[in-house]
């Protein structure tokens, strides 16, 4: 037997904790440690990976805090890669699920390679004709799951709702708005640019879009969109969007509160002062996280897969390339930089 291959692994590490809007310059892209392209094979269930992609997600700015104890994610480590979804190859295993060669998806450091001790998140990949893997940091992916779970399990759709969507370009908006037009329902969204408008008018098939950051009353522009009010709010945003929000829902509406992107760099949350609208309208509004519903993730294959093969649904990535571009990129989600599901490709075999 040969000697095994010890290689430099490039990683993404935190620098420190981070306060207000985060920034490229809070993680550094570095080299300086190795890694040995075999496992010992007198420890069991330790997989080996080549990652191949890795997904920039909204809730990832959270973890680079101080997180309280108690909150369903915990604290980066400062001095270490940070992690998130990504799309991956085995290269070694002693797990006696996963084998050399096998593509998964799950949670992976933000490096080269990695070597995984905790595989509870991993999922098989049954490679799909024609579909990209990156497919599976989005539509085949969490992102995916959340926007299926989020509105037919929490918002209980039903065919000519009134739905509204904020971030409505992203990995999930985009999703969760064609979701609703293939129920039948009046689909609006709320997005950054002019750009980001056209495309959920002309490629997602939204009803219509409109650009908040050249609404100067955000409720008023609710109100022109949805003159008879909205049943179904799939919330991204947070802040002045779902004070907005609360105050153009119908009686009995629904709310899937997702996300609250416009609040995650913020050192004190801004106030809701519609609230008391939830008595009055009889809303329902619930929060909800996408691991805790991962049982129904076969019954989500089975809808999403032929609808992408049969030209039913559309789906656009923001792909940039390399390890060395992922800071900027996870950083851009804040400010809207992304169209489309921002992932970072490190290698595309």
């Amino acid at each position: 037997m040969g000697e095994a291959v010890v290689v430099r692994n490039k990683q993404v590490i935190l620098k420190d904790y981070v306060n207000g809007y985060m920034k490229p310059s809070d993680m550094v892209v570095t080299s300086d440690n190795t890694i040995r392209l075999e496992l010992p094979k007198v420890e069991d269930g330790l997989i080996l990976s080549k990652n191949l992609y890795l997904s920039c997600d909204p809730y990832m700015r959270n973890r680079m805090g101080n997180v309280v104890v108690g909150t369903y994610v915990t604290s980066f480590t400062p001095g270490l890669p940070i992690c998130g979804y990504g799309v991956a190859r085995v290269l070694d295993s002693t797990h006696p699920d996963f084998k050399k060669g096998d593509l998964v998806w799950g949670v992976v450091n933000w490096e080269e390679y990695s070597l995984i001790t905790d595989t509870t998140s991993l999922i098989k990949i049954q490679y799909i004709d024609n579909v990209p893997l990156s497919y599976y940091t989005g539509i085949l992916g969490m992102p995916g799951m959340t926007a299926y779970v989020g509105f037919h399990n929490i918002c209980s759709p039903k065919k000519g709702d009134f739905v509204f969507v904020s971030a409505a370009s992203g990995a999930v908006g985009q999703l969760v708005g064609q979701f609703a037009k293939l129920l039948g329902c009046y689909v609006v969204g709320s997005v950054g640019s002019k750009e980001k408008v056209d495309l959920l008018k002309n490629k997602f098939g939204f009803n219509e879009a409109f650009n908040y950051k050249e609404e100067r009353d955000l409720d008023a522009a609710l109100k022109r969109y949805f003159p008879n009010g909205i049943d179904i709010y799939f919330e991204n945003v947070g802040g002045e969007m779902l004070d907005a929000v609360l105050n153009n829902m119908r009686i009995h509406g629904r709310i899937a509160v997702c996300g609250m992107i416009s609040q995650y760099n913020l050192d004190r949350v801004e106030g809701i002062y519609n609230l008391h609208l939830l008595i009055l309208k009889r809303i329902r509004m619930q929060g909800f996280l996408v691991f805790d519903h991962y049982h129904l993730y076969p019954k989500f294959l089975d809808m999403i897969v032929p609808l992408i093969q049969e030209g039913k649904i559309a789906y656009i990535e923001d792909m940039v390339e390399g390890l060395e571009n992922a800071p900027a990129a996870l950083a851009g989600l804040y400010t809207g930089k992304n169209v489309g599901k921002q992932v970072v490709a490190i290698t595309h075999r």
